[in-house]
């Protein structure tokens, strides 16, 4: 398979018209040069179109796009339940987290940790956010984007490897957060297209005559067991999504850290202009969830018919592009690379801010935003320098996951699967650490410890010593034992109040009408859906 003449077009137009447009929002007004709280967090300006667009376009990269449909292919429709349990997860969010993150002014998830327990936990938290982001997150975009680009385009898959992540970095490198943001509702809105486009496609070329929705019959009528959400014992996939703990279980672990506590996800919000413009744009980020898996797991699931001798799935919806004309090709091929770049981008520039802002700057000098989330006047040589080191961390952050991907994903067959049970093994951890320290006064950092090094130590021997257990139930297995080990580490060994400084006794949780409707609607959306698909 190759692009023609017309898709070439279309390919290099994007590919110019968004480096363009990121240059532009990237200028320097007036003269002057970025500070450190402009470069990482868009200087706590971004209205909710941006939130909404940038939480999904970080999100949905190649290991969604090609990954879900890779696992659509071989699971069937119950992956969609990380799509839709996660617009639930964002309101949650919203309502609840925001509020305290917002009030502090916290700007990184180890400073938080830093306030609220002590200095131990926020470097050991990013050191480990930095070995996760480059080794697993960077590696698995940048790894199935080359796979996409090279059996759609035919281009060499190391060379495609090389230019996603340096195409990535370019664009992002001068205007940070910024960039990234700003640019995003391009990126999200070539995404969805694209996305419905390949589905629509797919299910007309199955329908024939009767059309899409005839096509939509006949998937359901010859593929029935890809249309369970809930999936019983006995099915061959059960140990990726253990039947009812996507529900009550294992996932909201996952989910809570993903979107909750995952400096890659919320940093877009917390450079909201204020609480109300980030509730909306979680809102606006929940609706677009919900319609995440008619873009990308559909294809996945009528490549089982139209497709069905994939020699692995993740080569499902490379395949359902073929099905696209000339021209068409090129503007789907343009949304892959937009889902690939705007995730890639946004995973480097959280990558260099936590190094920047939570290792160095906290050893080297002072930054623009103080410890308390205030800003403050700081020397601009020493803000130029923390932007350059941010920048030069970025860099060097895409070059080892350039290295890495290969060897460690290179004889993934579901690399979506992949990233779900490794990351597994610290989202427990995390969860527990965020949510006492969230809503528990008498929480320490002995307890944050415990909890970070319980979360790994048990998943690990759970992994090793009980391999039948589904890696989503020992998730939660993990974290009632994390749980139960910090707070009696916190009993045991409490620290002065003075320790816990973000505040929370003005902290607001009520919610505009405009939220409160919106969230019932979500909710009425995802009851209806599964009662269709149990």
């Amino acid at each position: 398979m190759s692009l023609s003449g017309i898709d070439l077009i279309v390919v290099i137009v994007y590919a110019i018209g968004i480096f363009g447009l990121a240059q532009w929002v990237s200028r320097d007004k007036g003269g002057k040069a970025k500070d450190s709280a402009e470069y990482f967090l868009a200087s706590k300006s971004l209205p909710w179109w941006a939130i909404g667009a940038s939480l999904i376009a970080a999100n949905i990269s190649a290991e969604q796009i090609v990954g879900m449909a890779g696992s659509g292919y071989a699971i069937g429709l119950a992956i969609a339940s990380y799509e839709w349990m996660a617009a639930l997860t964002l309101l949650i969010v919203g309502k609840f987290f925001l509020p305290i993150f917002l009030r502090n002014e916290i700007y990184t998830m180890p400073q938080f940790l830093e306030q609220r327990y002590g200095p131990s936990i926020r470097t050991l938290m990013a050191v480990f956010w930095l070995g996760l982001y480059v080794f697993v997150n960077l590696t698995s975009i940048i790894w199935l984007g080359s796979i996409a680009v090279n059996q759609v385009a035919g281009v060499n898959q190391d060379f495609a490897l090389i230019g996603l992540g340096l195409f990535a970095l370019l664009y992002q490198l001068k205007g940070g957060l910024k960039a990234v943001a700003l640019t995003d509702i391009v990126q999200v809105t070539l995404l969805v297209v694209g996305g419905l486009i390949v589905s629509g496609l797919a299910l007309s070329e199955l329908g024939g005559d009767a059309g899409m929705l005839g096509g939509f019959h006949r998937l359901v009528d010859q593929a029935p067991d890809h249309f369970h959400m809930i999936l019983s014992k006995d099915n061959a996939f059960y140990k990726d999504l253990p039947g009812i703990s996507v529900l009550v279980g294992g996932m909201w672990i996952a989910n809570l850290s993903y979107w909750g506590f995952n400096q890659y996800i919320i940093q877009r919000a917390l450079a909201a202009k204020n609480l109300g413009e980030a509730q909306k744009g979680i809102v606006f980020a929940a609706f677009l969830k919900l319609l995440m898996p008619m873009v990308i797991v559909l294809p996945g699931i009528a490549a089982v018919i139209l497709a069905p001798n994939l020699a692995k799935p993740d080569e499902a919806y490379p395949t359902m592009m073929r099905l696209l004309p000339p021209g068409l090709l090129g503007l789907v091929f343009a949304a892959l690379i937009a889902a690939i770049v705007a995730s890639t981008a946004s995973k480097i520039n959280s990558i260099a801010t936590i190094f920047t802002l939570d290792l160095y700057a906290k050893r080297r000098g002072a930054t623009s935003i103080a410890e308390d989330g205030s800003t403050i006047v700081a020397d601009p040589a020493v803000e130029r320098n923390l932007v350059k080191v941010g920048r030069i961390a970025a860099a060097v952050a895409i070059l080892l996951a350039m290295i890495t991907a290969r060897p460690l994903l290179g004889k993934s067959d579901q690399a979506f699967q992949y990233i779900q049970e490794y990351t597994g093994f610290f989202t427990p951890g995390i969860v527990v650490i965020f949510m006492l320290g969230l809503f528990w006064k008498r929480a320490t950092e002995a307890g944050a410890l415990i909890a970070a090094i319980a979360s790994f130590a048990i998943s690990l021997l759970l992994k090793y010593a009980a391999p039948e257990i589904p890696f989503m139930n020992r998730m939660l297995i993990a974290f009632v034992v994390a749980l139960v080990l910090a707070v009696v580490a916190s009993l045991v060994r409490p620290q002065s109040s003075a320790a816990n400084r973000i505040v929370t006794r003005d902290v607001d949780y009520s919610t505009t009408r405009g939220f409160n409707i919106a969230s019932v609607g979500v909710v009425m959306i995802l009851v209806a859906l599964y009662a269709a698909w149990w």
